[in-house]
C-alpha cells in the first residue's frame, strides 16, 4: 500500500507495516467488545428515538393545519424540521448500515426500512454502504468526495469550470436528498456513456422517480390541503423544513470529510490494502465535531465520524462511548485525531470548497490530471 511509503509529508511515515497491524488488531479488539455488549439498551434507544421522532413529526403537521397563524408555522416549521433530521440522521442512516439488524425486528431492519428522503433506501445503501465505506476518500473510486462535481484535492487538474464549485455545493446543499438520489444513480456518469437506455439503469431511475412522487405527494399535496385555508402556508413551512434538513444534513457530511487535517488517498495505495492498512485509511479520511449529547444525536452521531467509518455497523449510540479509546489509540501511534466545534468545521470545509476552486499558485499535476505524487495519502 502506497500510503506507508516513507516520504517527508507522509502522516505515517514513522509507522512501520508491524505497527499498522497491530492497530488494526487493536481495533478489532475495540469492535468485538461492543458487538459483545449489544443488547436490550441499545434496541430501548433506537426504539425511543423513533418513537419521540413519530411524535415530533405528527404533532408538528397537526400544528401546521393552522400555520396560517405566525406562532403556528414558527413551531410546526421547526418541530417538523427537528423531526426529518432525526429520521434521516439518527433513524434512517444507521438502520439501513445494519446497525440495529441484531434485533432481529422486521419493522427495525436495514432490509425492510424505508425512509424520509427521495433517494430509496436499496440504491443508497449500494452507493454508500458498499461503495463510500469501501473506498473512503480514494479519489476517483469514492464519489462522496465531491459528490463527482467539485475539485477536492490540490493535485487534480483545474479547470475554469471549477470556479463555479461554491455556488454547486450551495446549490447542492440546498437541493442536498436531490443531489444524494443523482449521486446514488451515478446519473452524470451514466449519462456521458450512453446507458440511458439500459434496462437497469432505466429500473433505478423509475425506483426513484415513485420515491420523489411519494415524498411530494406526502409532503407538498396532501399535508397543505388538509390544512385548508392555510394550504399555502403549509407548502411553506414544509419547504422550508426540507431546506433546514438538507443544509443541516449536508453540513454534517461535510465535516466528516472535508475539514482541513483530513487526508484524501490516490487509486494506487489501496491495491493489496490489508485490513489495518483499512482502518488506518478510515482514520486518516474522516474528522469528527465536537459539541453535546444533543449535537451527536441531531448528527445521527456522525459527530463521531472516525469512529463511524471504522466501525460502520455498531449502534450509533456506543461511538461516543469508544471515542477516548480511538483518541488513544491515535495518541499512541503519533496520528492526528482531527476534531473541532462545528462552526470551526464548517468553516474549514468551506474554505477548502472555494480555495479548491481556484488553480494552485504552482503547478505539481502530472499532464493526465493524475496526482504528481506517488504518496496517498495527498494530505489536503
Amino acid at each position: 500500500m502506497t500510503v506507508i511509503q516513507k516520504k517527508p509529508d507522509n502522516p505515517i511515515a514513522h509507522l512501520s507495516a508491524a505497527d499498522i497491524e497491530i492497530i488494526g488488531k487493536e481495533l478489532d479488539a475495540i469492535r468485538n467488545r461492543v458487538l459483545a455488549e449489544r443488547g436490550e439498551a441499545d434496541a430501548r434507544y433506537i426504539r425511543t428515538v423513533i418513537k419521540t421522532q413519530r411524535t415530533l413529526e405528527v404533532g408538528s403537521r397537526a400544528v401546521l393545519l393552522f400555520s396560517l397563524f405566525p406562532p403556528a408555522w414558527v413551531v410546526g416549521t421547526l418541530g417538523l424540521s427537528i423531526a426529518k433530521i432525526l429520521e434521516n440522521m439518527e433513524i434512517g442512516h444507521n438502520i439501513l448500515h445494519g446497525q440495529y439488524d441484531f434485533m432481529r425486528d422486521p419493522k427495525i431492519h436495514s432490509t425492510t426500512w424505508e425512509w424520509d428522503h427521495v433517494s430509496p433506501a436499496d440504491q443508497w445503501k449500494h452507493s454508500h454502504n458498499e461503495l463510500h465505506h469501501r473506498y473512503t476518500n480514494v479519489l476517483g473510486k469514492d464519489n462522496d468526495l465531491g459528490y463527482g462535481i467539485m475539485r477536492v484535492d490540490e493535485d487534480q487538474r483545474w479547470h475554469p469550470m471549477h470556479l463555479g464549485q461554491p455556488l454547486w455545493n450551495f446549490v447542492n446543499a440546498c437541493f442536498f436528498e436531490y443531489g444524494i438520489a443523482a449521486y446514488d444513480l451515478e446519473l452524470g456518469r451514466n449519462l456521458q456513456k450512453g446507458r440511458h437506455r439500459d434496462p437497469a439503469f432505466r429500473a433505478r431511475v423509475r425506483a426513484v422517480g415513485r420515491k420523489i412522487r411519494r415524498q411530494v405527494l406526502k409532503d407538498y399535496v396532501i399535508h397543505p390541503l388538509l390544512s385548508g385555508p392555510s394550504f399555502l402556508t403549509t407548502l411553506a413551512a414544509t419547504f422550508t423544513a426540507n431546506l433546514i434538513r438538507n443544509l443541516w444534513s449536508h453540513s454534517v457530511i461535510m465535516c466528516g470529510h472535508f475539514p482541513q487535517g483530513v487526508e484524501t488517498f490516490e487509486k494506487t495505495s489501496i491495491e493489496g490494502e490489508t485490513r489495518g492498512e483499512w482502518y488506518l485509511r478510515q482514520m486518516l479520511g474522516s474528522a469528527n465535531i465536537s459539541g453535546s449529547r444533543l449535537l451527536h444525536i441531531m448528527t445521527g452521531n456522525l459527530s463521531f465520524q472516525i469512529e463511524h467509518h471504522l466501525f460502520p455497523d455498531l449502534p450509533s449510540k456506543r461511538y461516543q462511548e469508544i471515542a477516548p479509546q480511538v483518541r488513544a489509540l491515535f495518541d499512541r501511534y503519533g496520528l492526528k485525531y482531527t476534531t473541532g466545534p462545528l462552526p470551526k468545521q464548517v468553516a474549514s470545509a468551506w474554505w477548502k470548497v472555494i480555495r479548491l476552486s481556484l488553480p494552485n499558485r504552482r503547478s505539481t499535476q502530472s499532464a493526465d490530471g493524475v496526482p504528481a505524487r506517488s504518496l496517498a495519502p495527498t494530505g489536503v
